[in-house]
């Protein structure tokens, strides 16, 4: 059993391809039609992509011409971040309905601590079925959500009934949901960790749970004990309305070391996509940017440069990350690149943002 002090009612919100769903509401000539919001036939980055373009393996942060090649019917939209933005607070005005305690992970996710409610309503459950009602009546989108202990299991459970559906995962159903769950579905064990814990020997959950803390802690340093801990449900979720942050980043670790420039430069504009919903959510500027680079003997660097008025253009911030990775060119294979907005102006010191009993 877990113990009481580990359990909470949490809901995690994930709009369904919520770009590219608000401008086929916004276009009824794309409904049902291949979207990709961001990008164009030629270059750039998609931004995020409709579930018609999803069937032919069309993904968010992927280059658009690639995106073309997967399908060649593809339409190309330019991205309205103030319209997402707009929608967004639409959104958010619902959750605060509810609770207070909402923590926003990007401008289409949050996490809602609902074990206090406004309404006197008993269960998460009926709370995130009226959510999801509510948002539908309000902007025609659909949200799929999920519900359990704690913000990694709501975070793993909204994402099995999506387009559309919710996930609830009992309290006395936690562990034996973990123990079952596929290792590479744990939020936050990226493809490469996963690779390396099969070789392991560490399949799913219940494989994982037989490690003791000191071996895990020696394969996986510090991740170690997180890993530790989740799989035995032990997460004390505290759902931050008011995080402060002094830089917004992304960064990408690489199956593969990249050699070639024009590698390195696909690799930034992947990075910059992410960056950039993460900077417009924030409804933020900076005026520095820094460049991560890790080599593959895991030895790093980081390459600065400020600007004398705070920028939040994606262009602007890709054109200078591009100049700091010539500026010279690396001599080593590259395992991981990233890219941060720090020097902050503007919302972000004053909004919530990322980075995170009856059902």
């Amino acid at each position: 059993m877990i113990p009481p002090e580990y359990i909470r009612k949490i809901i995690h919100v994930d709009m369904d391809a919520f770009y590219a769903s608000v401008e086929q509401r916004d276009n009824p000539e794309l409904k049902g039609k291949p979207v990709a919001v961001g990008g164009s036939r030629q270059r750039g980055v998609v931004a995020a992509a409709s579930y018609e373009a999803r069937k032919f393996g069309v993904k968010s942060a992927m280059p658009s011409s690639l995106a073309y090649r997967k399908c060649p019917d593809i339409i190309f939209v330019k991205s309205d971040f103030e319209k997402y933005r707009e929608v967004s607070r639409q959104i958010r005005s619902i959750f605060l309905e509810y609770t207070d305690l909402v923590e926003p992970l990007s401008l289409d996710e949050a996490y809602l601590d609902v074990t206090s409610n406004k309404k006197g309503i008993e269960t998460a459950t009926r709370i995130a079925r009226e959510i999801r009602q509510r948002i539908f009546e309000k902007t025609q989108l659909t949200a799929s959500a999920g519900i359990s202990i704690n913000k990694f299991l709501a975070k793993v459970a909204s994402d099995i009934n999506k387009p559309n559906g919710q996930k609830t995962i009992m309290p006395e159903q936690a562990l034996s949901f973990l123990e079952t769950l596929p290792i590479q579905k744990f939020y936050g064990i990226g493809s490469k960790t996963a690779e390396k814990m099969k070789r392991l020997g560490i399949h799913y959950g219940k494989d994982l749970k037989k490690w003791e803390l000191p071996l895990l802690v020696r394969e996986f340093g510090k991740s170690g004990k997180h890993y530790y801990d989740i799989v035995r449900g032990l997460q004390k979720s505290q759902v931050k309305p008011d995080r402060v942050r002094k830089s917004i980043g992304a960064e990408r670790t690489f199956s593969s070391d990249l050699r070639a420039p024009e590698e390195m430069r696909e690799a930034l504009g992947q990075i910059m996509a992410k960056l950039n919903d993460r900077i417009q959510n924030a409804e933020a500027s900076g005026k520095t940017i820094t460049l991560k680079l890790k080599y593959y003997d895991f030895e790093k660097h980081t390459r600065s440069f400020t600007w004398d008025h705070p920028t939040r253009s994606s262009e602007l911030i890709l054109q200078k990350s591009l100049e700091l990775l010539h500026d010279p060119f690396p001599e080593k294979p590259i395992r991981l690149l990233g890219i941060s907005l720090s020097n902050l102006h503007g919302g972000m010191e004053n909004k919530p943002v990322q980075l995170t009993l009856s059902f």
